[in-house]
This record gives C-alpha cells, sequence and structure tokens, in this order.
C-alpha cells in the first residue's frame, strides 16, 4: 500500500456504489430510449435493494434525452431534491458518480442514481459525425468550422490525427494498438453480456480488418451500442446495510486541460499527451493517497485504442513514449501486471459512453466479474478521452 499523503475531498471514502443495473446490450433495441432508462434504473435499484421511492437524485448526461422528471414519475419516485447533467459526451461518465457522490456528503440528497441510456446503433449515430447536420451559431460547434473543410469530420477523423503523431514520436506501432483490441475481445468472449461474446480476434485479424482512417482500422473503432446502465450513489454507513457489499469511492475528479477542445486539441504544443487526463490523474491519486502500484485492475475509455495507451502514461502505470511495451508484454490481460476492460470494453462489450465500465469497476470490487482479477482491492475507472474527462478509484471496504 502506497504511503503517500492524501489530500482528501469529504466525498472521499465516505460515499459508495452500491447498485447497478443494465439492459441487454443490442444494435436494435425496440423500444424508447426512457424505456431503456427506467429498465437500467430499475435493475440498479434492485441490486441494491432499494426501492424507486427512496431516491432523491438523479444525474446524467446534458446529451441524454431522459428528463428526469420523465424518468422520476415513470418509476414512482416521488420527490427530487438533487439533479444535475454533465457536458462533453463520454467525458461525463465518471464524473456523475462525482456529482451523486457530492450531493450525498453535502446532504443535499441521500441516494442518487446515475444513468445513461440511448439508441446509438439504431436511432442517432454519433460515428456518423458532423456532415448533414445544420450549422449552429455557438462557439461549442463554430470550432468544426476549422476541421470539416479538412475532411476531419468522424470521431475516428479526429483521433486518427493524434494516432499518427504518437505513432511517430514514440516508435509505437499500429499493432501496439491491436494489443489493446486482442486484449479487450479475450475479455469479451467469456462476458455473457458482451455483444461480441464467443468472438475473440487475434492480432492478426486486427491487421488485415479494413482501414477506417489510418492509421485506425475497424478493429480500433469501439461498438454502437443500443442500451442503458443505472448505477446508485449513497453514504457509506447506509450502503453496509443494504444488500451488495459496499464499493467505495476512494476518488472521483474531473479535468480539462490548457487549450482544451472536443477532440481537436491540436493546437497544444505536444500531440502524444492527455493533459486533461493528467489532470484527473493527479487529483485521483492525491484524494486518494493511493498511487498506480496499488491498482489491481483498470478501466481505461477505449473509443478508439490509441488512447488507452495514451491513458496508461498519463496514470502511471508507465513512462511517456512507454505504452507500447507495458501492452507488448501483455499486461493488459489476466494475469498482467494491469488486466483492463475485463468486461470486453466499449471494444468488446458496448458503448454505453463509459457507464458500463462503471459497473465492471463495482463488479471487480465485489468480486463477482467474469473475469475477476484475484485479490482487487482498487480500480481505476476512466471517462471519454479527447473531450474534458473524469475518473474514479473505487475500493473495498476493508
Amino acid at each position: 500500500m502506497s504511503s503517500r499523503p492524501s489530500s482528501r475531498h469529504g466525498f472521499a471514502g465516505t460515499t459508495a456504489l452500491v447498485g447497478i443495473g443494465a439492459t441487454e446490450f443490442s444494435k436494435s433495441s425496440g423500444r424508447s430510449e426512457l424505456r431503456l432508462a427506467t429498465e437500467a434504473v430499475a435493475a440498479a435499484l434492485d441490486d441494491a435493494g432499494l426501492q424507486p421511492e427512496d431516491v432523491d437524485g438523479l444525474v446524467t448526461f446534458s446529451a441524454d434525452t431522459n428528463p428526469e422528471i420523465e424518468l422520476a414519475r415513470s418509476l414512482g419516485m416521488g420527490e427530487l431534491t438533487f439533479f444535475s447533467r454533465i457536458h462533453y459526451g463520454g467525458g461525463a461518465a465518471c464524473a456523475t458518480v462525482q456529482q451523486a457522490a457530492m450531493a450525498v456528503h453535502s446532504g443535499v440528497a441521500d441516494v442518487v442514481v446515475c444513468y445513461r441510456a440511448f439508441n446509438e446503433r439504431s436511432g442517432a449515430r454519433f460515428g456518423a459525425g458532423v456532415q448533414g447536420r445544420p450549422p449552429l451559431p455557438t462557439a461549442e460547434s463554430s470550432q468544426f468550422s476549422w476541421y470539416a473543410p479538412q475532411g476531419l469530420l468522424t470521431p475516428a477523423s479526429w483521433v486518427a490525427m493524434f494516432a499518427q503523431r504518437y505513432l511517430h514520436v514514440t516508435g509505437a506501432t499500429t499493432e501496439d494498438f491491436g494489443r489493446v483490441a486482442v486484449a479487450d475481445r479475450e475479455h469479451a468472449a467469456t462476458n455473457p453480456a458482451a455483444w461480441f461474446y464467443g468472438q475473440p480476434i487475434t492480432l492478426e485479424e486486427h491487421q488485415s480488418s479494413r482501414w477506417i482512417v489510418e492509421p485506425l482500422r475497424l478493429l480500433d473503432c469501439c461498438q454502437e451500442t443500443d442500451g442503458g446502465q443505472a448505477l446508485v450513489v449513497t453514504g457509506l454507513d447506509r450502503a453496509r446495510h443494504l444488500r451488495q457489499p459496499a464499493v467505495v469511492i476512494r476518488a472521483a475528479a474531473q479535468g480539462s486541460g490548457d487549450q482544451q477542445d472536443m477532440m481537436t486539441s491540436y493546437y497544444r504544443d505536444d500531440l502524444t499527451g492527455l493533459p486533461e487526463m493528467e489532470v484527473v490523474a493527479r487529483q485521483l491519486w492525491a484524494t486518494s493517497g493511493l498511487g498506480p502500484e496499488d491498482v489491481q485492475a483498470g478501466i481505461l475509455y477505449d473509443h478508439f485504442t490509441p488512447f488507452v495507451l495514451y491513458q496508461l502514461e498519463e496514470l502511471g502505470f508507465c513512462g511517456r513514449g512507454e505504452a507500447k511495451e507495458f501492452v507488448r508484454d501483455g499486461h493488459l490481460h489476466l494475469g498482467g501486471r494491469l488486466p483492463t476492460n475485463t468486461h470486453g470494453g466499449q471494444l468488446g462489450e458496448a458503448y454505453l459512453h463509459g457507464m458500463n465500465g462503471i459497473a465492471e469497476g463495482v463488479r471487480l470490487v465485489r468480486g463477482t466479474s467474469v473475469n475477476q482479477v484475484p485479490g482487487t482491492d482498487h480500480v481505476v475507472v476512466t471517462a471519454g478521452t479527447g473531450v474534458p474527462t473524469s475518473g474514479l478509484v473505487l475500493g473495498a471496504e476493508r
């Protein structure tokens, strides 16, 4: 155990995740996004042994289409004293838990549910990019006028710019990106909830998959998924009396770096790092009093494989430019230094904007993952990369 001093946020160590619930993960749910949200929340409350009327707070993404009041009415929650939304797409995932924990610790709410639900495959597809959308006269959308005329229209194209520079500077190869995909799909293959259950891939299959935007191949890119995921947060004292073992929120943080854009921070001096994730990492380790050496597993946001290598470096699991050796040595697999995305990740299980990854972090701490890492005391979880982001350290109560 690390002996570094902690700089605690008040909610750290006093709040816990007590329930997780999800729908099935599909390519065509056949039902509304509100229905998906209500199913996921109902499942999470049942997992915790709580009733809808116990809930007095809700947190979701600004991108979610399901109003808090509709969800509350659909489930019979009654009055709410706290509701909040986090911006920046997948970067919001862990921040929903942070918001919930802050609300519980401050006494604003007692039981807060975080949720995300969408028909991202059968409905609005993020991967389709920005072309064909009517221009909006906002500061956020105006940035695309710099990139769209150059053909940078989709998330894959935005990340490819970073990935190409990373290869050039570090000496990594596209096979190193492929090793991330292979590990994810290996884990998904034994996870019955995963879309790619029973379908591992080889490095050769990765290398022969078609180009999307060089240097990214098809198997470097996450899925598009219909589904919903919910998480329940309450105080540690109450958590001890609920159905499941308490999964303690040891740290939670948000981060935005200098010269931050939405996946297109090309004006920075160095494109081989993710400063926003470094901001998150610094807070996670300082708040928890832990370090990378104290973590037994990682859930690293994997919408595109290159940014997993970036995160390994920003979080301190290896030095700058050394992630290629880390993945070549097999450390992302079970038995490695940091088994990563043991549920299959967004490449293998489902793309739920990172919320299903938090649920896997909970299972790892509980000891119930289908790819359980023995002796898991602490798990680090990250949210969307290339955007203002967030992260968690989850731990067992010992």
